[in-house]
C-alpha cells in the first residue's frame, strides 16, 4: 500500500477484482464503518448539531464524505465547513435522513455511490447483537473448520481493541445442550467494556462474509479454574496495548559503518 492509498481505497479495489465475491464488498463495508470520514456540511456545526450539505442527482439526494481531508479539499477546491466522523455513525445519521452516500467524489481516488437502502443495511448489520455465554461449557477442544477469513476478521478485531482486555482465547466448545461451536474466552477486559468487546467480535465475523463464523464469547477471570484447559488448547489473541519504545539516544551510525552489521546486498 503505497503513501496515498487508503485502508478503504485497498478495500474498494479488492472488491472490485470479483463483484461476485461477497466477502471481499463485506470487508469493504466493515472498512467503511472503521474509517474517519470528512464529510461536507452546508454551514458551520453548531455543538453536536450537524448539517450535511445534500446534493440531489438522478439517483436520489446524497451527501459527500472523504476519507482524508486532503481529498475533500481537492473536490472543494475552497474551503468549506466539514465534520469528522466514523462512517459507522455517518451512515446512521444519513440513513435516518432518507439521504445517500458519495464517498470520494470528485477527487483523485477510488470513489462510490452508496443508496440510502445501502446505508439502512449497513446500520441494521452493525446492530448484530453478539451471543454472550450461552450455555455451560462441557468439555473445550482446539479450534478446527473456521476459515483464514475468520481468523483475520478477528485479528483486526482485536488489533482495534488492544488495551481493552489482556488476551483472548479461541477455542472449540461442546456445551451442556450437545451444541458444539467455537468460543472466545477473554481475559482481564476492563471493567465496563465487555460489550463493546463482545459487539466487536460480532461485527468482524459477520463482516468477515463467511457464514459459518458464528462464534460465542465469554469472560474469564485471571484465576478462573478453566483457564488452564483453555489455554493448552486455544488460538491465542493479545489485546495488550504494546508498549511505547523508549527514543534513541545514542547517534545512529550511517548504514555500512557498523562492523557488526554490514550493508546488505541486493
Amino acid at each position: 500500500m503505497d503513501a496515498e492509498t487508503t485502508p478503504l481505497d485497498a478495500a474498494h479495489a479488492a472488491m472490485m477484482r470479483d463483484e461476485a465475491d461477497d466477502a471481499a464488498r463485506m470487508r469493504y463495508y466493515a472498512a467503511l464503518a472503521d474509517t474517519e470520514l470528512f464529510v461536507m456540511l452546508a454551514r458551520e456545526a453548531e455543538g453536536a448539531t450537524i448539517a450535511p450539505r445534500v446534493f440531489d442527482l438522478d439517483e436520489g439526494p446524497i451527501a459527500l464524505a472523504f476519507d482524508s481531508e486532503a481529498r475533500l479539499a481537492e473536490c472543494a477546491d475552497v474551503a468549506v465547513p466539514y465534520a469528522a466522523m466514523p462512517g459507522r455513525v455517518l451512515a446512521r445519521e444519513l440513513a435516518a435522513q432518507g439521504v445517500g452516500l458519495g464517498i470520494n467524489l470528485g477527487a483523485k481516488a477510488p470513489a462510490m455511490l452508496l443508496a440510502v437502502t445501502a446505508l439502512g443495511w449497513l446500520t441494521g448489520t452493525l446492530a448484530v447483537a453478539p451471543d454472550i455465554g450461552r450455555g455451560e461449557v462441557r468439555r473445550y477442544g482446539p479450534p478446527a473448520g473456521l476459515s483464514e477469513l475468520v481468523l483475520a476478521a478477528l485479528g483486526r478485531a482485536f488489533a482495534r481493541a488492544a488495551g481493552a482486555a489482556g488476551s483472548a482465547y479461541l477455542v472449540g466448545a461442546t456445551y451442556d445442550d450437545g451444541r458444539t461451536g467455537h468460543l472466545v474466552a477473554i481475559v482481564g477486559a476492563q471493567p465496563g467494556s465487555e460489550a463493546a468487546l463482545a459487539k466487536t467480535i460480532a461485527e468482524a465475523l459477520t463482516f468477515s462474509g463467511e457464514e459459518s463464523g458464528a462464534v460465542d464469547v465469554t469472560f474469564l477471570a485471571p484465576d478462573d479454574p478453566a483457564l488452564g484447559e483453555v489455554k493448552a488448547l486455544a488460538h491465542v489473541f493479545d489485546l495488550r496495548r504494546p508498549e511505547p519504545q523508549p527514543a534513541e539516544t545514542a547517534p545512529r551510525q550511517a548504514p555500512g559503518m557498523d562492523p557488526a552489521r554490514p550493508p546488505k546486498l541486493r
